[in-house]
């Protein structure tokens, strides 16, 4: 038996949690990660009912489904963020009130110490999210960003970050950031960084995603190697590099979707990501934990391409053999 797959609900939040886990246990899948948005998980429900706790689960398990992790990407964003009008568009206005930046950042760090409390509550010890940066825009910058500009940045977060951290330790909970430009790590180096500002918590690691390293040109592979111990979940996500000499991997303001991108998002399986060397770092290191189907892909239907990514992972993910496969050469003599 393989590891579980599961699917990331948060670009199905427009189906009710009962409409999607019926078509997942229809494709095969053995369970769904939870976005602490939509209908699917929603945390201050999840703390004020447990009848809304025992209700998720209900479902859950009508449709044989499992769930080892919630996901909160869009309040996670904007803990560490220069808040402006977008993040209005993906906080609830609970969160975002009157939209003063350091109130939205103040109240979305409480929010994320209650996900610890509801990802308890619920049974997960995983939540998965973003971070957000103070210095992710100063990426490129001219006049020069300073070391101690960025020092500064990481200062912020771990100031921001190491109290939710403090809370999800004591919830016996992880908090697994999705290591992504825009995130205060991004990359190999970055991702050190952000452990060390935080003095490498127990309660933080990472969500291992492929996709967002290919159009950085980073070896997946070496990510995982850097960090085994700190892999606390991984999304199943993929994406293309199509640089042409006319574009660059700065996606040119163009919106996903439009083919002049120099990258962009594809259906698992489709894009430059190699799984079979990623299934075998993942033996390696002895990550048992599930592969997480995020799909994202604007030029294919969600729910053809879906199922596929399910029957590609399912047919990569191999178990580690138990002999040399040359046993049966040796001599018996």
């Amino acid at each position: 038996m393989g590891r579980p797959i599961t699917l990331f609900t948060g670009q199905w939040a427009d189906l009710t949690l009962e409409a999607l886990a019926q078509k997942a246990s229809a494709w095969g899948f053995d369970g769904l990660e939870l976005a602490c948005w939509g209908d699917h998980f929603e945390v201050d429900k999840a703390l004020e009912s447990d009848r809304y706790v025992k209700g998720r689960w209900d479902i859950l398990n009508k449709h044989n489904l499992q769930c080892f992790a919630i996901s909160t990407h869009l309040v996670g964003q904007c803990v560490c963020d220069p808040i402006d009008a977008r993040h209005k568009s993906i906080l609830s206005p609970r969160l975002w009130g009157d939209g003063d930046p350091e109130g939205v950042r103040q109240r979305c760090a409480e929010e994320l110490k209650n996900t610890a409390k509801a990802a308890k509550l619920f049974g997960v010890s995983t939540v998965n999210g973003f971070t957000g940066s103070s210095v992710w825009g100063k990426l490129y910058f001219f006049p020069p960003t300073s070391q101690a500009d960025i020092d500064a940045g990481y200062k912020d977060f771990a100031a921001r970050f190491l109290p939710i951290l403090d809370a999800f330790k004591a919830e016996g909970v992880k908090y697994a950031l999705e290591v992504h430009p825009t995130e205060i790590a991004y990359d190999i180096i970055t991702a050190k960084r952000a452990l060390d500002a935080v003095n490498h918590h127990p309660a933080f690691g990472f969500n291992f995603d492929p996709s967002h390293f290919i159009h950085q040109f980073l070896n997946p592979v070496a990510f995982i190697e850097e960090f085994p111990a700190k892999i606390f979940h991984c999304h199943v996500k993929d994406s293309r590099v199509q640089l042409t000499g006319r574009n660059s991997i700065l996606s040119s303001h163009l919106d996903f979707g439009d083919p002049r991108r120099g990258w962009d998002f594809v259906s698992p399986g489709r894009g430059d990501v190699k799984w079979d060397p990623i299934i075998r770092t993942f033996n390696r290191i002895g990550y048992k934990g599930p592969l997480s189907i995020e799909w994202e892909d604007s030029g294919m239907d969600r729910e053809w391409g879906a199922p596929e990514a399910l029957a590609m992972i399912r047919k990569q993910d191999f178990a580690v053999s138990s002999v040399a496969f040359d046993a049966a050469f040796a001599s018996k003599a």
